[in-house]
């Protein structure tokens, strides 16, 4: 095999790439690294705006992979119309998981618990003492329940929980217990103590979390978004935020970088991290595994995993 290869990551930094391919390193530079119309296998560069990631796609004209590094593809899809019939789509399950589940449970315990309230009072050198709330005993509700979700409910497991309700597109039955549909949501919705959204940002996910969704939490609930900031409705959150009634602790925003002068960072109630779930130490071991292991199926032809999407066909 000589096809092309376009990789984020300088290919000699990753050990076990099978050979045949031509390896160029591209991540999202300005020059190309070769002809786009050569490349077979392109994986995108991660944590960029997503037109770089675009950018070479309408020149991919023997394009066959398409490879995330994220686990969302909204980034990538709607440039996905510009390429040729039977080009899979394949995402980074299996790599985010890990550091994206530390943070959704630092973000929960850091809300509850008044972190950022320790922190504004220690740069004041006052002793901010008082009750707060606990993460044991309360009811919490995972939305969107692929492996990110179980991740987060495996950590969550020690914790003393009263419940975890499990939500996602499809009903189904998991080692740790059955995940509702969407169609569950409403009335599973008014009992959680916590919320934490997971889900994939689609057509169908967008500003779910409205002024309904909002309206129907728990008095004192908390809100935790590690999903994509297009979730959530910004405004209608607002709102809910500044009658102090529920809190917020959000890894993605809407708008995304949140602009200096945006409401939502001086929303009360309201903690905020720069969409750092999956940027860690534990990102490129992992990301360099799942790169070794598809390269390798597809040099010998074999299926390659978490394939999404294939371009050309009914329903992509």
């Amino acid at each position: 095999m000589t096809a092309d290869v376009w990789l984020p990551i300088p290919p000699e930094e990753i050990e076990g790439l099978p050979q045949g391919p031509h390896y160029r390193f591209w991540n999202g530079e300005e020059t190309f690294p070769a002809d786009p119309a050569e490349c077979a296998f392109y994986v995108v560069p991660c944590m960029k705006p997503p037109g770089i990631g675009q950018r070479p796609l309408p020149e991919m004209t023997s394009l066959e992979v398409v490879q995330t590094l994220s686990a969302g593809i909204d980034h990538v899809e709607s440039g996905l119309k510009q390429l040729p019939p039977g080009v899979r789509l394949c995402n980074a399950r299996g790599v985010h998981e890990a550091s994206t589940a530390e943070l959704t449970l630092t973000l929960i315990l850091a809300s509850l618990r008044g972190v950022p309230d320790f922190v504004r009072a220690q740069d004041r050198g006052e002793w901010l003492s008082g009750f707060r709330p606990a993460l044991a005993d309360k009811n919490v509700l995972i939305v969107g329940y692929g492996s990110i979700g179980a991740a987060i409910e495996d950590r969550l497991a020690p914790f003393e929980l009263a419940r975890v309700a499990r939500v996602a597109r499809s009903e189904r039955t998991t080692a740790r217990g059955p995940v509702l549909p969407l169609t569950e949501l409403s009335a599973v919705l008014p009992e959680a103590d916590v919320v934490i959204l997971c889900t994939p940002l689609t057509a169908a996910t967008r500003h779910l979390v409205d002024a309904d969704f909002l309206a129907r939490m728990k008095d004192g609930a908390l809100l935790v978004n590690v999903a994509r900031g297009g979730v959530v409705d910004t405004k209608a959150l607002l709102t809910e935020l500044e009658t102090g009634r529920i809190t917020a602790a959000l890894d993605v925003t809407d708008p995304e970088p949140l602009p200096r002068e945006h409401p939502l960072w001086r929303a009360p109630g309201v903690l905020i991290s720069p969409h750092v779930g999956g940027p860690t130490s534990a990102f490129l071991p992992r990301a360099k595994r799942l790169l070794v292991d598809q390269l390798t199926r597809y040099v010998n032809r074999e299926p390659l995993r978490n394939v999404i999407l294939t371009t050309g066909a009914v329903g992509a």
